[in-house]
């Protein structure tokens, strides 16, 4: 592979595919190369599997889930960002991810989250859970949901995702089978979470998540209390009992903080729980006069700050599903295969085409960093022309009419230096210890 390597590096590339070059600092920033040797057990930098494994994530990034030989462009400069001189085979991807269990897929999450927490990526104080069911198409016999209750049951694989509400990041994410109870596999969630958090001293708050009505379960609640280091909140089903209660509590019960809004606080025991500490219902009124009041109940298994937690932290939820419109283009749009240590591989492996992404849209700026990955994909890392060659002991990545080229001169030329000046490694592992350098014309 080396030699096939270098004879390719020896004969120049030329390609539209070389914006993806720009990953491979941040890649050395991140330590991603470490992490993917240990997933697939390589105790070397010469080994197949991690740079296959590189491949899933760049195919990732280029929001194309089977860029294989048979089916894809070639001579591009692709194969060579992986220490490839070739493109795998499906045959060859599939084997991979077979090898490995769910258990591996989620140790790489755990060392991907905590260096991603590390870096700044996000500080995990809120954080917003969902669900991200896609209707499957197999043939398989399995239980039929509907996503709504005015739409017809469908078959669906299902993806559960944490994420920090505040910077918009993946913290792990977990998959099942439509036959899961979202309780159950969202007790799994936490655990990872709990391994990639740090727990909080004795004098600083819990951290906070913040679920959607479905995650208002006995058993979930229960979970949270007894084993968890977090707080969850999740609005109250809006049923005829709970309205007439509601209606039923007199004016005193409620603190005014604002013309139009006030809450009141309750504790309550759910029904059928195991655990004897108190839940928190925290009920929000809206309207001056009563004839205008509209009543949402929310229970959270801690007490909070009730104006912050319900018109700040609560709100943030939303955040998950602009991540969802902006990323999911990366390996969770489609179903995929319902053979679950598969899909978890390949769903990891572009949690870290994520990560990389979003550190090299942090750097790029505007208007970069507002593009969905569809957009980065097309217009970025499909969409520079360029050339590839080595002098001596670096790689250099000439992009032609590059947009920015002025800015990006500032980040990218001379980045051996650079890396030095930061404490990096400037040598390319996975490139067999060359170095890479950029030129913009």
């Amino acid at each position: 592979m080396e030699r096939e390597v270098r004879q390719l590096l020896a004969d120049k590339v030329s390609g539209n595919l070389l914006g993806l070059w720009l990953l491979v600092p941040e890649h050395l920033r991140l330590g991603t190369w470490d992490l993917l040797r240990n997933w697939a057990g390589e105790p070397t930098h010469e080994g197949l599997a991690p740079r296959l494994a590189l491949h899933l994530v760049h195919e990732a990034a280029l929001c194309r889930p089977t860029l294989r030989a048979d089916r894809s462009l070639r001579h591009t400069g692709f194969e060579l960002l992986n220490g490839l001189p070739w493109l795998p085979t499906d045959g060859a991807v599939h084997e991979l991810l077979e090898a490995h269990t769910i258990q591996e897929a989620q140790f790489l999450q755990i060392a991907l989250g905590k260096l991603r927490r590390a870096s700044g990526h996000f500080a995990g104080q809120v954080l917003a859970l969902d669900p991200h069911r896609m209707v499957s198409y197999s043939k398989r016999d399995m239980i039929e949901r509907r996503p709504k209750a005015n739409e017809p049951a469908t078959k669906q694989a299902q993806t559960f995702f944490l994420l920090d509400a505040k910077t918009r990041q993946p913290i792990c994410l977990t998959n099942s089978s439509s036959a899961r109870q979202l309780s159950c596999a969202t007790e799994e969630l936490l655990k990872l979470a709990q391994q990639i958090l740090p727990h909080p001293q004795k004098d600083q708050p819990r951290p906070l998540i913040v679920a959607d009505v479905e995650h208002f379960t006995v058993e979930l609640f229960d979970y949270v209390r007894q084993h968890t280091m977090f707080d969850l909140l999740a609005p109250l089903r809006q049923t005829k009992a709970l309205q007439k209660q509601y209606q039923a509590l007199p004016d005193e019960a409620f603190l005014r903080h604002w013309a139009g809004y006030a809450i009141a606080t309750q504790t309550f025991h759910p029904r059928r729980t195991a655990c004897p500490q108190a839940c928190y219902r925290y009920i929000q009124r809206t309207g001056e006069a009563p004839q205008e009041y509209h009543f949402k109940g929310f229970g959270c298994t801690g007490a909070r700050p009730e104006v912050p937690t319900l018109t700040a932290e609560f709100p943030d939820r939303w955040h998950i599903e602009e991540f969802f419109r902006f990323d999911q283009h990366l390996g969770w749009k489609r179903a995929g295969t319902l053979n679950l240590h598969i899909r978890l591989g390949q769903m990891t492996m572009a949690l870290l085409a994520q990560a990389l992404i979003h550190q090299l849209r942090q750097r790029l700026g505007v208007p970069f960093n507002q593009w969905d990955s569809p957009h980065l994909a097309k217009d970025l890392f499909g969409g520079l022309e360029g050339d590839v060659r080595v002098h001596q002991d670096t790689i250099l990545i000439t992009y032609y009419n590059a947009p920015k080229a002025q800015d990006w001169k500032n980040h990218f030329e001379n980045l051996p230096q650079r890396l030095q000046e930061e404490g990096v490694d400037p040598r390319v592992p996975w490139l067999y210890n060359f170095k890479v350098d950029f030129r913009f014309k």
